[in-house]
């Protein structure tokens, strides 16, 4: 490895790369289900199967890509090129998830959907698998990496807060001014929601060529190919990366359970006129505090702990369940002022925030681990299952909240709004609330049961590995 350390404009680079790659995700993730069933009129379970079809294409396709990341050679690196293609070719399809044509409708629609949101996603592996994938290839294990991933995590979250705080505003805007006053809610959210996703995928171009033009990779470890059925044992044989893998899963499920359906308990639980200012303040302020707990609580939690991350792990799950227990007793207390579930926001944002730090550093590490158990370093392999795992957990969280919203029959459609009643809103409630809480206490307890990377392990693999390094250098003398 490279003993020299990375420059302040590396890791500018790197993370505002991360900040256009997550902008591009959370408007994904938290919007296609919505902009396709509430504002197209797609029926919600049909939409929810898609999503949940295209992940389960993604389990043959990501891993595929980390293999063809893992054999290239060029003389940009290994990963800058698939970086730069993916992310040209991506900002392209994002726009045409959100550009669906008014033309279409019905089963062309549904085929239109279903198309182009898997070509998303393989667009989205591409450039997702070789961004997380320079972490271990141009850095320490130690601090030095859990800085860096801490650092591009923290500038993922403010990409994913921006887009939850101003989509709802920002598409009205640009639909009002596109469409006309006059044009309809359907109308001015359509054109809306198209040319914002034409801004965003221009800035994510840009920010990503940032990234491509400023790093490159420094690892002299050589990544040797693998195939794909030595790929799946080398992941069966690394329980801690597996580990890490169901506990991203559980967790991201949780979280965008409730991304999906915080939106419309604003539109149709609180409801009234004031629903998208009061949508937009609420994610203002758990924007804030995920960003805070990146920025600060980490750093602070740490020094508390003494570089514990496990505690921290623990720790952030516990303030998550303090949240969403505050928000069902709030939402079944008929709260209707939006300041009061800035309290549940507090404890669930702070804790998500915390969550995307810790579960990139304990992956990270699982790549050392590996090498000390197998033998060979497996960085593409490993993180490609983070890029499904994450894609995943959405489409199964989409597949979840379409049944919810099925189930209760909360539509955009003039009489089905009219007809939602008490007990439909009672079941949103619960749903967007227990459901989380269920998976992440599933998450928690496989965590504790099975990861076993501490401080003192990781400075045995390390020191286990320097070693058979420098008598592998002493041999090739």
């Amino acid at each position: 490895m490279d003993n020299k350390r990375l420059s302040l404009k590396e890791k500018a680079a790197y993370g505002i790369g991360a900040v256009g790659k997550d902008m591009v995700y959370m408007l994904s993730a938290s919007y296609v289900l919505y902009y396709y069933q509430d504002v197209l009129g797609v029926e919600a379970v049909i939409m929810g199967v898609i999503l949940m079809v295209a992940r389960v294409f993604d389990a043959f396709n990501d891993p595929i890509m980390g293999i063809i990341v893992a054999k290239t050679k060029t003389r940009w690196g290994k990963f800058r090129p698939w970086l730069f293609i993916g992310t040209l070719t991506n900002a392209v399809v994002l726009f045409l998830l959100f550009a669906a044509p008014p033309s279409l409708d019905g089963s062309g629609l549904v085929a239109y959907a279903a198309v182009v949101y898997i070509l998303w996603g393989v667009t989205y592996t591409m450039m997702d698998i070789p961004y997380w994938s320079m972490v271990p290839a141009f850095t320490d294990s130690g601090r030095e990496r859990e800085n860096l991933s801490a650092l591009a995590r923290s500038c993922a979250g403010i990409g994913s807060a921006l887009i939850t705080i101003i989509t709802v505003m920002v598409v009205t805007w640009i639909g009002t001014a596109v469409a006309g006053a006059d044009a309809g809610a359907v109308a001015i959210e359509r054109a809306g929601f198209k040319y914002f996703a034409l801004i965003i995928a221009v800035i994510f171009f840009v920010f990503i060529l940032i990234t491509c033009v400023c790093i490159k990779e420094k690892s002299s470890v050589n990544m040797e190919t693998v195939s794909l059925k030595e790929m799946l044992r080398a992941l069966v044989q690394n329980d801690q990366a597996m580990t890490m893998v169901i506990t991203i899963v559980l967790v991201n499920t949780a979280v965008y359970i409730t991304s999906n359906l915080v939106i419309y308990f604003f539109k149709y639980d609180i409801a009234g006129e004031g629903w998208k200012g009061n949508y937009t303040i609420f994610n203002t302020v758990g924007g804030a505090f995920q960003i805070i707990a990146m920025v600060f609580f980490f750093a602070l939690l740490r020094k508390i702990l003494k570089d514990n991350l496990m505690k921290m792990f623990y720790l952030s799950i516990i303030s998550a369940l303090i949240g969403y227990v505050i928000l069902l007793a709030e939402a079944l207390a008929g709260a209707q002022n939006v300041v009061l579930f800035f309290i549940p926001a507090f404890f669930i944002y702070s804790a998500v925030g915390l969550l995307n730090v810790l579960v990139t550093v304990f992956l990270a590490n699982t790549v050392d681990y590996g090498e000390l158990k197998n033998g060979r370093r497996d960085e593409s392999v490993i993180f490609s299952m983070q890029t499904f795992v994450v894609k995943l957990a959405s489409g199964v969280a989409a597949l979840l909240a379409s049944v919810c919203l099925s189930i209760y029959h909360i539509s955009s459609d003039e009489e089905a709004v009219a007809a939602i009643s008490e007990s439909s809103i009672l079941g949103l409630r619960q749903f967007m609330t227990l459901i989380p809480m269920a998976v992440l206490v599933i998450g928690l307890i496989i965590f504790w049961r099975k990861y076993k990377l501490s401080n003192e392990k990781l400075a045995e693999i390390n020191t286990e590995l320097k070693r058979r390094r420098e008598e592998k250098a002493a041999d090739a003398q």
